[in-house]
Formats: C-alpha cells, structure tokens, sequence
C-alpha cells in the first residue's frame, strides 16, 4: 500500500481547511506513518502516542482520527471487532482485507480478479461503481497451529 501524504502535505491539507498541523496531530500523523502496515485501533494510537508525547490525552487522539478521517488522511475500517480500524488513506483504492478471527490480524491484498469482476458487475448491470469493500474472515495459519495443538495437548472431558 502507498500512503496518499506525506508530513508537509498533510499540513498543506489541513490548512486548506482552516486547520493547523499542531505536535499533537503531528504526533498521530507519524504514528501512522511510521506503522505503514498496520491497521490501528484508537487504543492502539493512544498508546503509541502516548510512549513518546505523555502529555496528549486520549480526548485529543479521538478529534485527530475524526479530523484526519473526515479530510481522507486516514480510512476506517471496521473488520467486525466491536472497534474502528485505522490506516493511512492509499493511493491503491482496490486493496481489501483478510482478518483472522482468532488473533485479530489484518493483511492486506490486491487482485486483478477482483477488478475484472467489478467491471464485469458494472457493464451488466449499466452500474457506475463509486467504491466497494471487501473483507475475508477466517484463521490464519499461526491460530490454526496453536488451535491443534491445544486440542492434542488438553484431555478429553469425561
């Protein structure tokens, strides 16, 4: 995935709306920055944050994902873990997601199969497709490993 800004862009971005690049917004910024891969909670944010700025509150990381979410730095994703995903916003609009269910992990993925299928759905149907989400739920193959081994490591109840 490609990140659509960088830091002077972002601050370009948030002052074309009225907005200023404070440390604190600046401190979320490079948390993702510096996380490029990694699909974030608001704990998450929070904590990383927090490990290298103890004075932002928690108050101040929620107003900057809502801030940054509303002006397309980051995106919201919500994979089905009674919490909000964060990522940087990409220039690659067609990736999708694949969430283990057990560990909670997140990968992502591109597939010109996908795309064909999207194009294919769109002419049949004279359908203009603004955007799509897809998302993948099972086991990964770590959570498999450790599921089995539990099964052949615990007795059977009597």
């Amino acid at each position: 995935m490609t990140t659509i800004l960088d830091v002077e862009q972002t601050r370009t971005r948030l002052e074309e709306k009225g907005y200023r690049l404070t440390p604190q917004r600046q401190a979320v910024l490079e948390t993702f920055l510096s996380n490029p891969d990694r699909h974030l909670s608001a704990d998450d944010v929070y904590s990383l944050v927090k490990s290298t700025n103890p004075e932002i509150g928690v108050a101040t990381v929620y107003r900057t994902l809502e801030l940054f979410r509303e002006l397309h730095i980051i995106s919201e994703q919500d994979f089905g873990q009674g919490m909000s995903r964060y990522e940087c916003a990409s220039d690659d609009s067609h990736h999708h997601h694949i969430v283990c269910l057990s560990c909670g992990r997140v990968w992502e993925f591109s597939s010109a199969t996908l795309e064909r299928v999207e194009r294919q759905l769109a002419k049949e149907h004279d359908f203009e497709v603004a955007g799509h989400n897809l998302q993948f739920y099972g086991y990964c193959k770590d959570c498999r490993l450790k599921a089995r081994e539990h099964s052949t490591t615990t007795p059977a109840r009597r």
